[in-house]
């Protein structure tokens, strides 16, 4: 997640984020690029981020004058990213075995096969990323409000035509129907669709690739283990 125009400093990051600056530099590594623009990254075997507001999403865009800013609130421009900790195999630092861990092949199949059919999509790679992002868990709700089984932001889940991303064929449909459009954008890449599911398809355009984010990078890494024993069953 990152916070606050490129020049903000940790305290005044730690205030906008609803965190106090012991967390913030306790959990967060603080990285300067050569363009000025700041990222804060998980430091490896840390604590995730707290927010006093439990809302732990970071909006990155362009501002007016075209400045690459950063916010804990949605900014009111057609095009930023979302970088997301919350999600089951986001955590760099997690200790499951992914060439290991239990699969999930039986859950929602009908559901699953009729999506992944009906947009082009391997039925094996949705169930990869429903996999990486709730392990399954179609109540799940994270701290910056992604829902169900999928983990849909309400705008995403808007934007796909989901009304109730709690209904778990609906929040299948709409997911896979995003990750369509992903594939889609990135000539059929999944490495980069995933990426782009991730950490939005502007991040991805703008590294050229998987953006330089520990947590996306580990999520990319992992759904392609995954999607690679999902595939094999």
């Amino acid at each position: 997640m990152i916070i606050g125009r490129s020049l903000l400093i940790p305290p005044l990051a730690a205030l906008l984020f609803g965190l106090s600056a012991p967390i913030l530099a306790d959990s967060i590594k603080r990285i300067v690029h050569p363009d000025g623009t700041v990222e804060f990254t998980n430091v490896k075997g840390a604590e995730q981020p707290r927010a006093s507001t439990g809302n732990d999403t970071v909006y990155r865009y362009k501002d007016e004058n075209g400045v690459v800013a950063y916010s804990s609130i949605q900014p009111a421009v057609a095009e930023f990213d979302v970088i997301r900790f919350h999600c089951y195999a986001c955590d760099p630092a997690s200790t499951v075995d992914w060439r290991k861990t239990p699969l999930f092949t039986k859950p929602f199949r009908s559901e699953i096969q009729t999506a992944a059919q009906d947009y082009g999509v391997d039925p094996a790679l949705v169930r990869a990323v429903i996999h990486a992002e709730s392990a399954f868990n179609d109540k799940a709700i994270s701290p910056v409000g992604a829902q169900g089984l999928m983990q849909l932001m309400p705008g995403t889940a808007r934007e796909v035509g989901v009304a109730n991303a709690m209904i778990a064929a609906e929040n299948i449909r709409g997911g896979v129907s995003y990750l369509s459009k992903m594939l889609d954008r990135f000539g059929g890449d999944i490495r980069l669709a995933t990426a782009a599911y991730n950490a939005g398809p502007g991040a991805v355009g703008r590294y050229g690739g998987v953006p330089p984010y520990a947590e996306t990078r580990a999520y990319v890494e992992r759904v392609g283990i995954l999607h690679e024993r999902y595939a094999a069953r």
